[in-house]
């Protein structure tokens, strides 16, 4: 395949060759017919200067060009082609003048041009082929540009779409064994707990297949999920939420409250009535901040168990696929707490305030 390709470049850059050569050719005879007749000898006459031409061109195409303009050796190409076009002037001036007599007997060629003039041919076509090339060198570059940036952009996709294919079916796991602890109590707030489970997991099917969702559709599903959770802990564990939303701006979906389903799930355990999830959020035009801490239940829990950090490890990659060097994710461990922090800077990454749905 790759060779196949090689090969077409090279069919279309000889058959581009051959249309500029000929178009250059009879322009050229065009110039040189002394006569309303175009004789053989015109015909031999700009063949042959045509020749003189493509050796200065052909060298700076294929030496200087290569190895001093796209080495940025832009003195010494400049100094270089200007020999360039000097010699094959002089050349061309000597060939005619002195030299073809002794190729061509009985044509009595003579240039029909002083130096200057001569110079001007040189010239001319020296920097039109060069900007030919430099062009078509610049639409391929862009090109191969596009092709690399579209490559890495499915392969990005492909691993976020891999990330999420992880979250979701354990996401819906540990929604269930509320919806389960509710039915094996019978409970009357089992019907409102579906209706609430239901809303969960549209936004989770639907949205986490989009790039981006406005932040408070986010808080949304947070505050619906917390809900949800409090059929399970009761009123004793404390949960709060604080939010400051300026701007409504976009975020990955599912970004925050998989933060939130994971402090659930390894944060509260044990005693309820001593355990805590603190949540704060702050969204403008400029950045999300987002901090989460709970007991040091679930700092205890990883280190028993490495798996368990799984969750972590799958929020920690999808922010660097999503936002590079703009998101900083942070765990700290303390005596008693596990607080995780999530930072995105957004004017760099140019995401503009999106309506809510």
């Amino acid at each position: 395949m790759k060779g196949q390709h090689l090969g077409k470049i090279v069919r279309n850059s000889f058959a581009q060759q051959i249309v500029f050569w000929t178009i250059s050719y009879y322009i050229l005879l065009n110039v040189f017919t002394s006569t309303s007749q175009t004789l053989p000898i015109d015909y031999l006459y700009t063949a042959i200067f045509m020749v003189t031409i493509m050796l200065p061109v052909y060298f700076n195409l294929l030496v200087l060009i290569p190895h001093f303009l796209e080495k940025r050796k832009y003195w010494m190409y400049t100094i270089l082609v200007a020999i360039t076009g000097i010699a094959g002037t002089a050349f061309n001036q000597l060939l005619f003048d002195k030299l073809i007599d002794f190729v061509l007997p009985g044509y009595y060629f003579i240039s029909y041009y002083e130096f200057r003039d001569l110079l001007k041919f040189f010239v001319a076509f020296i920097i039109v082929t060069s900007l030919l090339k430099l062009s078509k060198e610049w639409i391929t570059l862009n090109e191969t540009k596009e092709r690399v940036i579209a490559l890495e952009k499915e392969k990005l996709q492909a691993e976020l779409r891999a990330l999420m294919n992880q979250v979701n079916p354990h996401f819906l796991f540990n929604s269930l064994t509320v919806l389960y602890s509710l039915a094996l109590r019978k409970a009357a707030e089992t019907p409102e707990a579906i209706i609430k489970l239901s809303d969960i997991l549209r936004y989770v099917i639907y949205e986490s297949n989009a790039e981006f969702v406005p932040v408070r559709s986010e808080v949304k599903i947070i505050e619906d999920y917390i809900h949800l959770q409090r059929y399970r802990v009761g009123e004793h564990a404390a949960i709060d939420l604080e939010t400051s939303i300026t701007d409504n701006v976009p975020i990955a979906p599912m970004l925050l409250l998989q933060l939130v389903e994971n402090s659930f799930k390894h944060g509260i355990k044990g005693d309820i009535e001593n355990t805590f999830i603190r949540m704060k959020l702050y969204a403008n035009e400029n950045e999300i901040n987002f901090l989460i801490e709970n007991n040091r239940g679930q700092g205890e829990e990883i280190e028993k168990n490495p798996v368990k950090g799984i969750g972590l490890n799958n929020i920690r990659e999808r922010v660097r696929l999503m936002y590079s060097d703009r998101g900083v994710f942070r765990v700290e461990e303390e005596e008693h707490i596990f607080r995780v922090t999530l930072t995105i800077q957004l004017k760099a990454a140019n995401l503009k305030p999106v309506s809510s749905r």
